[in-house]
Order: C-alpha cells, then structure tokens, then sequence
C-alpha cells in the first residue's frame, strides 16, 4: 500500500491509502507502486488517478509537484477536482476566456501569456474527464 496525500492551496483533497497511483508528469505519465524509488516530480496540467480495492478514482489536476518514496505519495497541485465536482458549464466559460486572451497575445505579458495558457490546459483537462465518464 502507499499512502498518498493530494494538497492544493485550499484543501487536502485525498489522505488515505491507495495500491497505486498514476501522475501527469512534464516527461509523460507514470504509475506508481509500492517499493517506488524516491522521486521529485513537476506535474503537469493532466489526470491524477489513484486505485484502492480495484476501484478507480480519477482527478484533474493542474500544474504541482509531487514527492514520491517507497510508501507514501505527495501531490501539491493548483487544481485537483474530481469528476463529480466539475462544473461543465463554468469550465466552458473559462476556457472560452483563456482562448479569448491567447488571440491577445500581442496585448499580454509573458506571464498574463503563461496565466492564460496554463488556464487553458487545466480547463480542458477538466473537460475531458467530465466527457469521457458521460460517454462510460
């Protein structure tokens, strides 16, 4: 078993143990087991899934790092939502905003240009698990 902690700035969002878990890493996505080598990981926006008692949980997840080690997992993202708590339409809206602003480019920042991009990604993570358990 692994323990595994999943932490944004407003919540813990998962404390339990878990047989495995999957990470969107900025090098693709990995699964960890138990017995994993200790690992620092950047996180991309993408789904963080976990498994326990042949029961699969899947989240959203937005840009974090995790800690990894042989019996326990710490995920510290900026967005880590569940299917259940995603609302489609509010998502649509933020997407269509961070759209909106990347036709700006010219008008942005570097960093208004990354804030608009990395919202982007997070929102149509977010649409994508949302989606795919309607079509399930």
């Amino acid at each position: 078993m692994l323990h595994l902690q999943i932490i944004t700035p407003e919540k813990i969002v998962f404390d339990d143990e878990v047989d495995q878990v999957g990470l969107p890493t900025t090098t693709g996505q990995i699964t960890v087991l138990p017995g994993h080598i200790n690992l620092v990981t950047q996180l991309e926006p993408g789904e963080i899934f976990f498994e326990k008692h042949t029961k699969i949980t899947r989240l959203a997840a937005g840009l974090g790092f995790a800690q990894i080690g042989p019996d326990n997992v710490k995920v510290l993202v900026d967005l880590a939502a569940p299917e259940e708590e995603i609302e489609e339409r509010k998502i649509e809206e933020a997407k269509r905003a961070a759209e909106e602003a990347l036709k700006q480019k010219h008008l942005l920042s570097e960093e208004e240009y990354a804030t608009a991009a990395a919202n982007l990604q997070k929102a149509l993570v977010q649409l994508k698990i949302k989606r795919r358990h309607r079509r399930l």
